[in-house]
């Protein structure tokens, strides 16, 4: 399993022999807005160019796509990622949307998906507190946004979590698949007013004391204008708590291999 840092979200993962690219945001750095009524919301996105060309990133089997924010799945992936690639999505609603922008080869994630031997199961996650989502409008903006367990039996499995804070339901998954590698969206992104909408480092500890031995690998930083936690930051307080050995955060263009 290689799992290759890009930028945000957007990372490659080589797991049972296929190459996934997760999340697409290909634009050129700051090419649109902050997101509105968001942490720094004056910083312009992307912060930082992408590392390597978009030609390497789209040399894939298929394309996973968490959730169909402009940080997840931007206009420039949506007019240059082939229309007959085949892309993962989360519902019903990104389905239709990606059918819109032209794209013919779309399959939903579901507890029984897959791409051809590798078990690809979706997982519920909260893309923000309870408070968050009982406000109407910004319940319909943060919307849906979900996981994937990877699973095959030349590999550990692989929970690639999402855009979620902490919540029951991610806990539950890692005592349920109990994977061996656990990526977490960790830049800790905040709407002004509500807090976090995604996890921060603190939640790293979280995850560690649920599986002690698995390796954790922190990404969603230091691209989009509204996440307040740095890489440095990160692994300077796992250190801190001598958790180093258990979690990587590699920085944009580099690989880590388990």
């Amino acid at each position: 399993m290689k799992i290759t840092q890009i930028r945000n979200a957007t990372q490659i993962i080589t797991y049972a022999g296929k190459r996934f690219l997760v999340d697409p945001m290909l634009s050129e750095k700051d090419a649109w807005p902050g997101f509105n009524a968001s942490a720094r919301s004056s910083i312009r996105n992307p912060m930082v160019e992408l590392p390597i060309d978009i030609e390497a990133l789209l040399d894939v089997d298929a394309i996973i796509v968490t959730h169909t924010h402009a940080d997840h799945w931007d206009a420039v992936a949506a007019k240059l990622i082939p229309k007959s690639m085949l892309i993962y999505v989360q519902n019903d609603s990104d389905e239709a949307l990606l059918r819109s922008q032209g794209f013919t080869h779309l399959c939903q994630l579901s507890a029984k998906s897959a791409f051809e031997d590798i078990a690809l199961i979706k997982t519920e996650g909260q893309h923000g507190s309870n408070e968050v989502y009982a406000v109407p409008q910004l319940a319909e903006r943060l919307g849906d946004a979900c996981g994937v367990i990877f699973q095959h039996p030349a590999e550990k499995t692989l929970y690639l979590v999402g855009d979620s804070i902490w919540i029951d339901g991610v806990a539950e998954n890692m005592r349920y698949y109990q994977p061996g590698v656990v990526i977490m969206n960790t830049g800790w992104a905040h709407l002004i007013g509500y807090g976090p909408i995604i996890f921060g480092k603190e939640d790293v500890l979280k995850a560690h004391n649920i599986l002690p031995h698995a390796q954790i690998v922190a990404t969603h930083m230091e691209a989009v204008n509204h996440c307040l936690v740095t890489l440095r930051e990160l692994l300077d307080y796992v250190r801190d708590i001598e958790i180093q050995a258990y979690v990587s955060a590699p920085d944009d263009g580099d690989t880590v291999t388990f």
